[in-house]
């Protein structure tokens, strides 16, 4: 080599897989011994010096950078010197001509590398990875410290409940409005990444290749590999921690990938075992971790205005200040709260929320506010930042007042009941009320958009096995539509005037997810899809009974994906565990039930007291907290 270098330190070093060299005799098979070479360690005199056997040749290793090189054929590595051609490419001949017949083959190895294939080699160029989520996770745990201080309940363990896969969750491309939501469709089964190895033994972090087994939401069950269909050590992940990596990643960085300890008996050359199994495979990605990123920025920025329905009053809305976001989830606090308690929680693209002027534009009512002017920071959020509704043609046959429907009431949301359109207002709005439990001053009327999938043609419920719950007082048992139009001497409203789209959402009966309770729209819970009628979901939330349940819209943004909590930082609430507290609640709502369909709340939020004496309706008014303050 021209020099002597036995007084140099002795180092450990990565080969192109990233793998380590010089653990021990057993480790050393994992960076490749075949073509001829491999890394033997000196005896303890000489432990200066690393031997590396190339084709017969023994060589010293200077300084793990300079005069080496790895076959982009079989991976060995050696001195460059030694190899054959002057590009230095291949270890040998044969090398170099099996290389043009296997490109495939040399794809998987340039990726293990952390290099870009050649044009031969035809995958995508490897892109340097960006920023990795860590300051945002960090950002997100900082912006929410306050809160998390007061949280008792223990992290919800999604991995444990979702078991060895049986049970589904539903797939992250089901709810268009979460980060990831519009471009999950490359992830699936099978799918190989670079994982944190927890059997290494060893005392530094290491990586290996897991595989896909099953998708739950934004949670991945993962197998190293090398444990072929053995599940004892498999894993549940959520894909878009920052943990979780392309495969060629550790190369790329200089990490370790080092196979787990219990079967690293099972095979002498790891290297020719990763090229066979990656050969044909996927991996994410190489700018995967940057769309996650880019997904979890929100144009809603805090101190924005915004008009937001009034939860004392459901007939009208309230100017509100954006005073916090988690995950695209908004906490309002009305503009008249000095002391930020009177806040209301909903996501950005949800109906309830709309730019200010909204409610003059369309003739909807309105509280004006005593703030005369804006501080210093509030900005009215501008109108493209809100979901928009479609287009509505109200020139021809259109909803007329006192008009009968089927609609799911927002005061109890596991029912859908008999409605009036009371006003019709300008841009496909109208005014619903209830029928038979309407306050006298219309104050819990509720808007609803002609489109909206949350209102029905007369007849939906019978045709769809759907148990429709009558007038409050009602008395000509059982509930007949002919009937009742009859006596109240009112037409339905025409059918064509309804929503009828439905579109493929893939959402499937038994699937996983996580939900807003809409009676508490501050708390996100573990919940099942139980059925499906078209495009509305029952949603029943796991641990309590059935009456608790609700009716939501596919594309609610109130439902979100396995892990969708983890990843944004949001407090999920687990499934109810304690069945004699739930019991108890529930004998006490039993006594106050005065009429079926009346709103039913979870007695999670400790501002809720019923009695038999309570005005049902009015619990909706209760101040609401973010989840885990006191």
């Amino acid at each position: 080599m021209g020099k002597t270098l036995d007084s140099r330190p002795s180092r450990k070093r990565r080969d192109s897989f990233g793998m380590l060299d010089g653990f021990d005799e057993d480790r050393s098979s994992c960076s490749g011994s075949g073509g001829g070479g491999g890394v033997t360690q000196l005896t303890p005199a000489s432990s200066s010096l690393t031997l590396i056997k190339t084709n017969g040749q023994v060589y010293t290793y200077p300084d793990g950078k300079a005069g080496m090189a790895t076959c982009e054929m079989c991976g060995m590595v050696g001195v460059r010197d030694a190899f054959y051609s002057k590009t230095k490419r291949f270890c040998s001949v044969s090398c170099s001509r099996s290389y043009s017949s296997n490109s495939k083959k040399a794809s998987i190895l340039a990726r293990l590398q952390g290099k870009p294939p050649t044009k031969k080699a035809k995958v995508l160029q490897k892109q340097p990875l960006m920023t990795k989520l860590t300051s945002y996770t960090q950002h997100q745990t900082n912006q929410q410290s306050g809160i998390k201080k007061s949280v008792t309940v223990e992290v919800f363990d999604w991995g444990r409940y979702l078991g060895d896969g049986d049970v589904m969750g539903a797939p992250v491309s089901c709810f268009k409005h979460v980060p990831m939501g519009k471009s999950w469709g490359d992830i699936s089964e099978g799918i190989r990444v670079e994982v944190p190895n927890t059997d290494s033994g060893l005392p530094m972090k290491v990586y290996w290749i897991a595989g896909i087994i099953k998708l739950a939401g934004f949670k991945a069950l993962l197998r190293y590999e090398g444990f072929d269909s053995d599940s004892t050590r498999d894993f549940w992940l959520n894909l878009c921690v920052p943990d979780i990596h392309p495969v060629g990643w550790c190369a790329a960085g200089g990490k370790a990938l080092v196979p787990p300890q219990s079967i690293l008996h099972r095979f002498n050359n790891w290297k020719s075992f990763l090229i066979k199994r990656l050969t044909g495979s996927k991996t994410l990605p190489p700018d995967f971790t940057s769309k996650v990123q880019d997904s979890l920025q929100f144009p809603f920025k805090k101190q924005m205005r915004v008009e937001v329905v009034d939860k004392t009053h459901l007939c009208r809305t309230r100017v509100a200040l954006v005073e916090q976001i988690i995950g695209g989830r908004l906490r309002l606090v009305y503009e008249e709260c000095e002391d930020g308690t009177d806040d209301f929680w909903c996501h950005m693209y949800s109906p309830l929320i709309h730019s200010i002027g909204w409610s003059r534009s369309i003739g909807h009512r309105f509280k004006r506010s005593d703030v005369l002017k804006k501080l210093d920071g509030q900005v009215d959020a501008p109108g493209q930042l809100f979901a928009k509704v479609k287009e509505v043609d109200q020139s021809g046959a259109w909803f007329e007042d006192g008009m009968k429907l089927e609609a799911i009431d927002p005061l109890n949301l596991s029912a859908i009941c008999v409605a009036t359109v009371r006003k019709v207002l300008a841009d496909g709005y109208l005014m619903i009320g209830i029928d038979g439990s309407e306050a006298a001053d219309g104050s819990d009327w509720f808007c609803y958009h002609s489109t909206s999938p949350s209102i029905f043609p007369v007849g939906f419920c019978q045709i769809n096995s759907i148990e429709l719950t009558p007038p409050r007082g009602y008395t000509n048992l059982p509930f007949g539509w002919f009937d009742y139009l009859k006596e109240s001497k009112c037409v339905a409203a025409p059918v064509g005037l309804f929503n009828k789209e439905v579109p493929n959402h893939g959402f499937r009966p038994g699937m996983k997810l996580e939900a807003v309770d809409l009676m508490e729209p501050r708390l996100v819970c573990v919940a099942t899809v139980t059925r499906i009628v078209h495009r509305l979901l029952r949603i029943h939330f796991d641990g309590w009974e059935d009456e608790y349940d609700q009716w939501v819209d596919c594309e609610s943004p109130d439902l979100y994906p396995v892990g969708w909590c983890q990843l944004t930082g949001y407090q999920l609430q687990p499934p109810a565990v304690n069945a004699e507290v739930q019991s108890a609640v529930s004998r006490q709502r039993k006594k106050s039930q005065q009429y079926k369909g009346q709103k039913k709340s979870k007695p999670l939020c400790s501002c809720i007291s019923l009695s038999k004496n309570t005005n049902v309706r009015e619990v909706f008014t209760a101040t609401c907290k973010m989840p885990g303050s006191d």
